[in-house]
């Protein structure tokens, strides 16, 4: 045997490399892309020291190469590509463009399904009873009513008065009485977002037009049944991620996003709603603490329609006459149809049109972004009405921040322009101009300062032009002071007033204010109010004036129940004073039961327990009530199409009674109510002690059958047994461990409210 030295360390040949070891082979390794493993395991083609792998697996891996790619590819033979073999680790690792990785979209501004809205079959009655005293005019009595049927097919509603003079005169002969305002069905489908009114209807208007009362019907786009939906464009923020690593939003200094990115693009969308101009700061960190800051500009304006996205109404029928003086008076048959449509995220086009037997109008307009620097808008309109012709120019401008506020707008008509509202008055002529300029400036710690410059040329030639300056600032706490001036372009004297509010508490305010006004006289105002709290209880609210006018005084209160509000109180000077009285609510009918509530102009709910009285109802976590004796409780505080979430607490209801559910969420349609149950039972249960003719429990496990319902259940430790559904005479069939069977009976009460404890029961 030959023997020879040991080599030094340093003498050692380096080990061979991965693809040095092995020429040919298949590898299976794991894949990791720009540090970031894949979690896949793929197969690798090792052949003359270059690895191969399928374009299907790298496609599969997020990697997009580009230009033709053959199906087995050459890693060593793409530009961009850079890969290494851990032999060790049987890891192969990619470093690739982030380019080429899959776009990562932060934040979901996807409008989801329509949710599941309700309504129920009921009646609603809102009423507001108004009893008026004055020393001058004599006392009078008004009642205000809504009459509002609803169900799954719509909502039909129909408002008016009633007046009466007691003593006195304030009303004419043609006041008194019953006067109907308003009747209409309505009727919206929430998948598509449309509803469809007949009757009485308000037709849609843009800012540069006018709306008018007709009798007819009405299609319109209601996004109102979406309280998810953002109609105006968000901004978006893109980037790249070369290696795993976080990012952080920032809207104007507030932190308001992060997320995990993996490497690759991504996009930012989760911005929250905002308006105006503002700043947002992307901040990206890496495995190794490495930050990346990117500042952005954006504007937001809420006066636009994202891209694609469309706002409409549709209105035909005859115009309404003499509102709030005659029931039914209505004349010409009329057109009227509006549209907003989003060409893109900038850019929102607006056309009106309307028509009648002597009328003929259309006009085009639209609302551009102006990079970041506000938004402009223009409207051009064409009018015939009587062989006489006329135009309409709409001009604006607006930009706003968290400092600075303006706002032009511009409307300018020219020859004989008409529209719809002058169809009963064709010697009337509208407002020839009108013109308006204003302009907020946060001044942070010295408080906020506006200006405004208004100028309106009437019809007949008039003209008027007003300035107002005011300035507010918050002082100590939530004392806050506020001053302002108004003077008529041309007139004397300005017009001041300085007032100082004073939050005692929550729910008290002092407020103080001295007014100069346009005749030189000044006045003197102090008052106190106390609000009502929301849950229910007693408000008030005190007040003097005087100075060089004859002094005025006023005092109310006001208690809110559950069921009514009521209120009283005074007003007026020395020479005539007025004393009121009001009394308003709501009357239910749904689920064969009548429900008393204050004035309900929302959707409603009302939550039914099976029967079960006493039993506490929570709405958004707040307790609001108990069910009354019918296991009834009117909830009148809900929000149309909002998913409110509704709960009983089962803590309180006896033993025996079984809750499937004790808290659910529900949207109502608007205007309707919803019949909310929860299926509470009474179950009739008992333990039993069951034992042989010597007394001793029945073996365990010995199987228990109940002979009225077939019930089963198996005898446990010390010869129990529970059994639910029981009636009030029972019998029990017993299969015993050792073969034999016996029987056992035994009644129980029907109206227990607990579970008791049977026996010793003997089973014969």
């Amino acid at each position: 045997m030959l023997a020879s030295s040991p080599l030094a360390a340093g003498e050692l040949p380096p080990p061979p490399s991965g693809q040095e070891a092995v020429s040919d082979a298949l590898l299976y390794l794991e894949l990791v892309v720009n540090q970031m493993s894949s979690g896949n395991v793929v197969a690798v083609q090792q052949r003359s020291g270059h690895l191969y792998m399928s374009a299907a697996d790298l496609r599969a891996a997020g990697i997009e190469l580009p230009g033709p790619v053959p199906e087995q590819v050459a890693l060593d033979s793409i530009d961009g590509l850079h890969s290494d073999y851990d032999s060790q680790a049987q890891r192969l690792s990619l470093e690739v463009p982030p380019r080429w990785l899959p776009n990562q979209r932060i934040g979901n501004r996807s409008l989801g399904p329509g949710g599941d809205v309700r309504s129920s079959f009921g009646v609603l009655f809102n009423y507001d009873l108004y009893l008026n005293d004055t020393d001058d005019a004599g006392s009078s009595l008004s009642a205000w009513n809504e009459l509002r049927l609803f169900d799954s097919w719509g909502t039909l509603s129909t408002t008016g008065q009633w007046r009466q003079q007691l003593s006195g005169r304030s009303f004419d002969d043609s006041q008194r009485g019953f006067l109907r305002y308003d009747s209409t069905f309505r009727y919206t489908d929430e998948e598509r977002m449309l509803t469809l009114e007949a009757g009485d209807v308000l037709s849609g208007a843009l800012p540069w037009t006018s709306s008018v009362r007709l009798g007819g019907i009405q299609l319109s786009r209601d996004f109102s049944v979406r309280p998810d939906l953002v109609t105006y464009p968000l901004p978006a923020f893109a980037g790249e991620a070369a290696v795993p690593s976080s990012v952080d939003l920032f809207i104007n200094g507030y932190k308001s996003a992060s997320a995990d990115l993996q490497p690759g693009p991504y996009t930012l969308t989760n911005v929250p709603f905002i308006n105006g101009a503002g700043e947002a700061v992307v901040v990206t960190t890496d495995a190794l603490g490495r930050q990346i800051s990117t500042t952005l500009p954006f504007y937001v304006t809420s006066s636009l329609l994202q891209k694609g996205l469309s706002d409409f109404s549709v209105a035909v029928g005859s115009l309404r006459r003499d509102y709030g003086l005659r029931d039914f008076s209505y004349g010409s048959g009329l057109t009227s149809a509006s549209l907003r449509y989003g060409l893109s995220d900038s850019f929102t086009l607006e056309s009106h049109a309307e028509a009648a037997e002597s009328l003929a109008l259309g006009g085009l307009g639209g609302n551009a972004k102006v990079s970041n620097l506000g938004v402009v808008n223009a409207a051009l309109s064409q009018s015939r009405f009587d062989s006489r012709s006329g135009r309409q120019l709409s001009l604006g401008y607006q930009y706003n921040s968290q400092r600075l506020g303006f706002s032009y707008q511009r409307l300018e008509r020219f020859g004989d322009y008409a529209d719809l509202s002058l169809l009963d008055s064709p010697w009337v002529r509208l407002s020839q101009r009108s013109e308006q300029v204003t302009v907020s400036l946060n001044l942070q710690r010295y408080g906020s300062l506006g200006a405004g410059y208004f100028d309106v040329r009437a019809g007949d030639g008039t003209r008027t032009r007003l300035v107002n300056l005011s300035w507010s600032k918050s002082l100590w706490g939530s004392t806050s002071l506020y001053l302002s001036a108004n003077r008529e372009v041309g007139g004397e004297q300005w017009a001041t007033q300085a007032q100082l509010v004073i939050p005692f508490d929550l729910r008290g305010t002092v407020s103080l204010s001295l007014e100069r006004n346009q005749d030189g006289e000044n006045l003197q105002r102090v008052n106190y109010s106390r609000g009502v709290p929301s849950e229910g209880g007693v408000g008030f609210n005190i007040g003097y004036a005087g100075g060089d006018q004859q002094a005025y005084r006023q005092a109310d209160l006001t208690w809110r129940l559950q069921s009514v509000q009521l209120q009283a109180g005074t007003y007026g000077s020395r020479d005539a004073m007025t004393r009121w009285a009001d009394a308003s609510g709501s009357l239910v009918w749904m689920d064969d039961g009548l429900f008393a509530a204050n004035r309900i102009d929302d959707a409603f709910v009302v939550v039914s327990t099976e029967g079960f009285a006493d039993v506490p109802v929570r709405y958004e976590n707040q307790t609001v009530g108990r069910t009354d004796s019918k296991g009834h409780l009117l909830v009148p505080w809900s929000s149309a199409y909002y998913r409110g979430k509704y709960e009983i607490d089962a803590l309180e209801l006896p033993v025996n009674v079984r809750v499937p559910d004790v808290e659910q969420r529900v949207a109502v349609r608007r205007g309707a109510g919803y019949l909310l149950n929860f299926p509470l039972r009474r179950v009739l249960a008992a333990s039993i002690e069951l034992v042989d003719g010597n007394r001793k429990d029945l073996p365990l496990g010995s199987q228990v059958t109940h002979q009225q319902s077939g019930a089963l259940a198996v005898v446990g430790w010390d010869g129990l047994v529970y059994l639910e559904d029981l009636a009030a005479q029972n019998t029990l069939q017993v299969q015993l461990i050792d073969g034999g069977t016996c029987q056992a009976h035994f009644s129980l009460d029907p109206e227990q409210d607990d579970v008791p404890l049977i026996g010793p029961l003997v089973c014969q």
